[in-house]
């Protein structure tokens, strides 16, 4: 039980900034999905991004899924490496994790991003990209993403 409130409570941290603004911008999506980001480009106009969705599941649900205990109480299904393909507004709020003295939700323009997805480091993160991100969106186009910390 305590693993599960503290896997909440550095979800909502992730999905917040790790302390920034819980509400979206006024013209942010209203759906929420987790899953990886597999390129982001500025193409026609446009930054694209190739996103891969999964579903990140906590307690039970998280050991019912992997058949086993899992550690700190949470599992990522990820059955299908299939990407979709999103906008991203250019003024998407983008949030990633970096360490000074302790774990800190840093916001980054589009383009920083697109940096670290491409493999560059702009800056020095606390975890991979691979840790995933949750992508807020509207139809076609994120508007907010954030990436999940992993303990």
């Amino acid at each position: 039980m305590a693993r599960a409130l503290a896997v909440g409570v550095l979800l909502a941290a992730a999905l917040t900034g790790a302390g920034a603004s819980a509400t979206p911008a006024k013209d942010c999506g209203d759906q929420l999905q987790f899953g990886y980001l597999r390129s982001l480009v500025h193409a026609k106009g446009h930054w694209q991004l190739r996103f891969d969705p999964a579903l990140f599941t906590n307690g039970v649900t998280a050991n019912a899924a992997a058949g086993q205990q899992v550690p700190n109480d949470n599992y990522v299904v990820n059955e299908s490496k299939r990407t979709y393909l999103f906008y991203v507004s250019p003024t998407a709020h983008i949030t990633v994790l970096t360490r000074k003295r302790y774990v800190d939700g840093v916001p980054i323009p589009v383009a920083t991003l697109a940096q670290l997805v491409a493999g560059k480091q702009p800056l020095k993160l606390f975890e991979p990209l691979e840790t995933g991100f949750w992508m807020r969106y509207h139809v076609d186009t994120a508007c907010d993403l954030r990436q999940q910390y992993h303990p």
